[in-house]
């Protein structure tokens, strides 16, 4: 009897893995980890954010400048760190005149977990 070849086929959602692989190698740096750490409760980890406007309702936002200080590093590495977890999905971010400002992506985080949880 002639062997007969069996193909079994398996949907494959590329993106969604590609999205958890994203914000792992986002966290996977240690200073990335702590700022995400630290956003989640601005007010114990840095001052006033005093050039944000009285009319800006981005509560909990921290700008670029008091990361950098906080970190040690120059702005402009913090900046990238800060991107990549924004792409990443884990920040959110707010342009108020020249001062950019982040916060915690909540429902991004939120979002990850769940998708870990599934996929592992």
């Amino acid at each position: 009897m002639p062997k007969k070849d069996i193909y079994i086929s398996i949907k494959i959602d590329i993106i969604k893995p590609m999205d958890i692989l994203l914000t792992i190698k986002a966290l996977s740096n240690e200073t990335r980890f702590n700022i995400l750490e630290w956003l989640k409760h601005p007010e114990e980890h840095f001052g006033p954010q005093e050039h944000m406007p009285a009319s800006c309702d981005f509560k909990g936002g921290i700008c670029v400048g008091s990361i950098s200080a906080k970190t040690g590093l120059a702005q402009s590495v913090i900046s990238g760190y800060l991107v990549k977890l924004q792409k990443a999905g884990l920040l959110e971010s707010r342009r108020a005149g020249q001062w950019t400002y982040y916060r915690r992506n909540e429902e991004g985080i939120s979002r990850f977990i769940e998708q870990l949880k599934k996929e592992l």
